[in-house]
């Protein structure tokens, strides 16, 4: 597992490896993460970026990690300082997916999105289902297309993956999932 580890990054890395842990392969929003995170091969990386020129320049630096070394199966570029706004996230997230195409990436990695606040197109921002995809920090997930398209010929219907994760997280209640990203953090905190 490669993290790239400073005294500014180490609770946010430590923060974001238990929401994986705690949120996305314990709760199985992800049936492909927990392999994944058992060999070891997602990198983390940190940026402290506020704006949307780094953040991005930062995103194609890590397309090219990944493009240079199959050591890496994923990365999770999170965003410790910057785009803490979820409409300001919205923002580079747009014109990330859009980098993404404009630099030859379409088809070789995919590009996932998570955040605190994370609040889909037309739902109430209080409701569950909104912590699919809310995480401990703001977070673009690249992912290999190679790899995508492999764990999904091993799942039945996997297009029933996202009405499972709505259906699941609704039963569980935002209670539960606000404690389980506070839980992220207090994790780290009895590491020390």
């Amino acid at each position: 597992m490669i993290k790239e580890r400073n005294d500014v990054n180490e609770s946010a890395i430590s923060a974001v490896e238990q929401w994986v842990k705690q949120v996305v392969i314990e709760e199985n929003f992800c049936p492909f993460a927990k392999p994944v995170e058992q060999n070891g091969s997602i990198c983390y990386v940190t940026t402290q970026s506020n704006t949307l020129e780094t953040a991005l320049m930062h995103l194609i630096v890590e397309c090219e990690r990944l493009s240079e070394s199959q050591q890496y199966e994923t990365t999770l570029l999170i965003f410790d300082k910057g785009f803490k706004i979820f409409d300001d996230f919205l923002d580079l997230m747009s014109l990330a997916d859009d980098l993404i195409v404009e630099q030859g990436y379409e088809g070789v990695f995919q590009l996932a999105h998570f955040h605190p606040h994370y609040c889909f197109d037309g739902c109430d921002e209080q409701d569950a289902e909104n912590y699919t995809n809310r995480s401990p920090f703001p977070i673009l997930h690249l992912l290999r297309e190679s790899s995508v398209e492999q764990g999904l010929k091993s799942i039945s219907l996997p297009e029933n993956i996202p009405n499972r994760n709505i259906r699941h997280a609704r039963k569980k209640g935002r209670t539960f999932w606000q404690s389980k990203l506070k839980g992220c953090f207090k994790t780290e905190l009895k590491k020390d």
